[in-house]
């Protein structure tokens, strides 16, 4: 871990084990978004990485439904760009599109305005972690159904014991840190 941002990042990372489960070891992005520093320095580090990797080609950010919404925004900034956001079902106004999908624990629901993205719009899908890939998988999904162009998903947190990322096939995917 060269860069001092990054180590600025992983600083703010805490692990809580056993929760909310026994066996599970929580990384908590609390102590980040506490600390103006260390959310700047994530949101330069993932920016840097978008603009090396696609230069001008995004349109969009997409936030995921709750967390990615504390850095999808910021990003879409820092980017100069707009940010799009995918909810939970129920929570959006208007015309939507859905995708269902299953978790570890039972099913879950994802949904996106139908007017959000007009098709062949090319989007990046945000969160603050990875873990089973499901709900970015799901996101994925979602933005297929609005025939948006997904280039790439990206988290502050990855947890590649889970092997989320493979649920994502063949969309790159990004993580700042990588925990066991």
């Amino acid at each position: 871990m060269a860069d001092s941002r990054l180590q600025l990042v992983a600083q703010r990372i805490r692990s809580f084990p056993d929760f909310p489960t026994p066996g599970v070891l929580f990384r908590d992005i609390s102590p980040l978004l506490k600390d103006p520093n260390s959310f700047r320095a994530a949101i330069s580090l993932l920016a840097s990485h978008l603009k090396t990797t696609h230069g001008g080609k995004i349109d969009y950010i997409a936030g995921l439904d709750s967390r990615g919404f504390l850095f999808g925004p910021s990003l879409a900034q820092e980017l100069g760009l707009g940010c799009v956001l995918i909810r939970k079902r129920g929570k959006l106004p208007g015309p939507t599109v859905s995708v269902s999908y299953t978790l570890e624990y039972g099913k879950a629901d994802l949904e996106i305005q139908r007017d959000a993205l007009e098709p062949g719009q090319k989007v990046v899908v945000v969160d603050d972690l990875l873990a089973t890939g499901g709900t970015m998988h799901a996101a994925c999904e979602l933005l297929g159904q609005l025939r948006a162009e997904v280039l790439e998903c990206l988290s502050v947190v990855e947890l590649t014991s889970l092997k989320g990322r493979e649920k994502l096939g063949g969309v790159p995917f990004f993580s700042l840190l990588q925990y066991e």
